[in-house]
């Protein structure tokens, strides 16, 4: 479980610049399928060793600089709340500004580890600029420069130095975190497990409000649930998926071992459950998709096959994802959720002795060798499973830089069909031999 990082700070700052430097990506990813821009303001970053996410708060704001306004002390309240630290980005080539005193007004108020970092400082003239911002009253300011880098890495040793340890979870009980957007049903889901109202529930959007595990024993299971406050929307704000859902999911996914994704039946997977899918697969977490409200679809134009095949199709390459259809408020299936989620996350946990791993799957390499590159041929030699949290495998051969995705796709598809991996994302690594 690793750490959170805020980045906060009014518009046109370079937040994102820098936040693409702390997780060495350059692009959007975007999603070529269904045309998601997959959420580019979240990321891992590690440095010295320690691994920690990067939330860049900025780009959850979509509109003028007023509704920004309204918005930034709300995002800055929510980063404050659910991240470790928080970096407060300002530019010196525009100087303190009013929101920049706005924000600062809310962060003095902070317990938490904060960073002043004054942007865009690459020549002398601007280091001394960089002075004027010690009037926040915020502390220590890290002149840096986020096109180039410079000073990024005394602003990182400084942050790595208070991050907390990551924690691992006692392994021996599965932690499962019920996600899903507003209303689709998760308190009651967790109510209807735990068999008492201790959500309180009720119809308005948003009325969970902290992260609360609860110790769960029963169908003869035990586990955690780590409850996560509900996904929310805020009709001003018109994004795929916001701040304020991104935050909380993160939080909620990053905790568990197994992801309960509940979605609306009657709204379908959507762009915003889509992107949590995707969060929960990009963290490596197992993943059980549960359809709620299933009783309210109109069934003479949907079966269950049709509606399981048409979330399938939305959520390749990774395809082999247990879906269990619920209905909360009649408890149907209630205990077949979490069965599921059991089962995934032996899966996840799973390890594959070499030897019958190299017996299943060097034949099918054999059958089957990767399609030749610049008229060189690989040749796999040798398969081991890694001692990871989750399954990851080392394929040894001579040319590793030559084996393409498609190729490492055919892999993982047959090291499914051999062993059970339902619902867990697999990582496969080509090894010099």
């Amino acid at each position: 479980m690793g750490a959170i990082v805020a980045i906060v700070g009014r518009p046109n700052v370079g937040k994102s610049t820098f936040f693409n430097r702390l997780i060495q990506r350059r692009e959007a990813i975007v999603d070529a399928v269904s045309g998601v821009t997959r959420d580019r303001h979240y990321g891992k970053s590690d440095w010295n060793g320690k691994e920690f996410s990067v939330i860049d708060t900025g780009g959850y704001v979509v509109g003028s600089e007023d509704v920004f306004e309204k918005e930034i002390d709300k995002q800055v309240e929510l980063a404050i709340d659910e991240a470790d630290a928080v970096i407060f980005v300002v530019d010196v080539e525009s100087g303190v500004t009013g929101m920049d005193e706005e924000v600062a007004k809310l962060l003095r108020r902070v317990d938490k580890p904060l960073f002043l970092a004054v942007n865009k400082v690459d020549n002398a003239q601007r280091m001394a600029d960089a002075a004027e911002f010690y009037a926040l009253g915020l502390g220590d300011v890290f002149p840096i420069s986020s096109i180039n880098g410079s000073g990024t890495g005394e602003l990182l040793d400084a942050l790595v130095e208070v991050l907390p340890e990551n924690v691992e979870e006692d392994d021996d009980v599965p932690r499962f975190a019920v996600v899903g957007r507003p209303n689709a049903g998760k308190s009651s889901f967790i109510n209807a497990l735990i068999g008492e109202d201790r959500y309180i529930v009720t119809d308005v959007a948003g009325t969970t409000r902290d992260s609360i595990d609860t110790r769960y024993n029963r169908f003869g299971f035990e586990f955690n649930l780590v409850d996560t406050a509900g996904i929310r929307r805020k009709a001003k704000v018109k994004e795929d998926l916001e701040f304020y859902s991104v935050m909380r999911s993160i939080r909620a996914i990053e905790h568990s071992d197994v992801c309960l994704l509940l979605l609306d039946a009657t709204r379908g997977f959507d762009g915003q459950v889509q992107n949590i899918f995707w969060l929960a697969q990009r963290n490596n977490k197992g993943v059980v998709i549960l359809v709620n409200k299933w009783d309210l679809v109109e069934k003479a134009t949907n079966s269950v096959r049709d509606y399981e095949q048409k979330i399938r199709k939305q959520i390749e390459p990774f395809t082999d994802v247990p879906i269990v259809f619920v209905s909360v408020l009649n408890k149907q299936r209630i205990f077949k959720a979490i069965e599921s989620a059991v089962e995934v996350y032996k899966n996840r946990s799973k390890r594959i002795q070499t030897r019958a791993l190299n017996d299943a799957m060097l034949p099918v390499i054999e059958k089957t060798p990767p399609p030749s590159y610049k008229g060189k041929y690989v040749k796999i030699k040798f398969i081991t499973q890694l001692p990871t949290a989750y399954p990851q495998f080392a394929f040894f051969c001579n040319l590793p830089q030559y084996v393409r995705d498609p190729y490492k796709r055919f892999l993982e598809n047959k090291l499914r069909e051999q062993f059970d991996f339902s619902g867990v994302p697999i990582t496969i690594f080509m090894r010099k031999k």
